[in-house]
């Protein structure tokens, strides 16, 4: 559809509105847009922002002559990684102001993200923490090497640096992440199974329960910033991070309930009150212990726990 200038519109999604009829562009769009989202995703930790990415990334992607593109996915890859290295530094500074702990927004996801491990990894509430330790050429090199295997002659078109660069801080991220990823690969079952062992103790207040699955060296962040209540410092030891559990459940017990969600590839809790969302709980898992706890309870960052979000690679 155009407007009374005859300039294309787009609707909120970033596709553009019309009557059905879709042009090359448009169809290729729309054919990536879930890898895109998952690029700016695995880039930014907020699917809010990567949603932002996408918007930007279509209004210039609207603007190519299609004609001077020879590989349309590693071009939209391309500007995708430029607006969302843009969003990023930014992004930085704003989080220096974040009022406490800031964690990634969580995401619902579809159980096919589970049967790509290498996917669920990359997604994975740990994973992105890790990621937010690197400075953000690091993060997007290491994305798009590691996670979508491109070349180092497309990330380097990505990122604006020479080939030869990008192989050194792709060498230098690799050992960065390496050196505070989870020391393997957890499977879902195994995910599972020390959820389940979590959740029952927490809802049955068994102290030594909670004991039992956590490690002795558990950090448990809260992410509430700044609009509800939640830790402001990281909680470090199973004692302490046992008895807080304990303690804040069993107040609300009597109108809490505590489920098991698929969330950014892996098993999770969520905690409502009345029915409404209050808690997404992700965890870290080490040798079958639960090495952290991520309790998301910033209502900005719950929305999309509504409906399953569809990543790609």
């Amino acid at each position: 559809m155009t407007s009374e200038h005859g300039e294309r519109t787009q609707d909120t999604t970033g596709r553009p509105a019309g009557d059905g009829r879709t042009d090359p562009a448009t169809e290729t769009f729309v054919a990536h847009r879930n890898l895109l989202f998952t690029v700016a995703y695995e880039m930014l930790g907020s699917a809010a922002d990567a949603e932002d990415v996408i918007q930007e990334t279509w209004l210039r992607w609207a603007a190519v002559d299609l004609g001077t593109v020879r590989d349309r996915r590693a071009y939209l890859v391309r500007i995708a990684t430029r607006q969302a290295l843009t969003r990023l530094r930014a992004l930085g500074r704003r989080r220096e102001s974040y009022v406490g702990p800031w964690l990634p927004e969580p995401l619902l996801t579809a159980p096919d993200v589970a049967e790509d491990v290498e996917l669920a990894d990359s997604v994975s509430m740990a994973m992105l923490l890790v990621l937010e330790t690197l400075a953000p050429t690091e993060r997007a090199v290491f994305v798009l090497r590691e996670v979508f295997d491109l070349g180092y002659d497309e990330i380097a078109e990505a990122v604006d640096k020479s080939p030869a660069s990008v192989r050194q801080i792709a060498h230098r991220a690799r050992a960065h992440v390496a050196a505070r990823r989870p020391r393997g690969v957890v499977s879902p079952t195994e995910a599972r199974k020390a959820l389940d062992a979590f959740r029952r103790a927490a809802e049955t207040g068994d102290l030594q329960g909670l004991l039992d699955i956590l490690a002795p060296d558990v950090v448990l962040l809260g992410d509430g910033g700044g609009v509800v209540q939640a830790v402001q410092r990281p909680v470090v030891g199973a004692d302490k991070v046992a008895r807080l559990l304990v303690g804040g459940l069993g107040r609300i017990a009597a109108f809490a309930s505590l489920r098991p969600a698929q969330v950014n590839g892996y098993p999770a809790l969520i905690l409502r009150l009345g029915g409404a969302i209050d808690t997404v709980m992700a965890v870290r898992i080490d040798d079958g212990l639960i090495t952290g706890l991520y309790a998301v309870r910033n209502p900005e960052k719950l929305s999309h726990m509504r409906r399953e979000t569809t990543l790609r690679r």
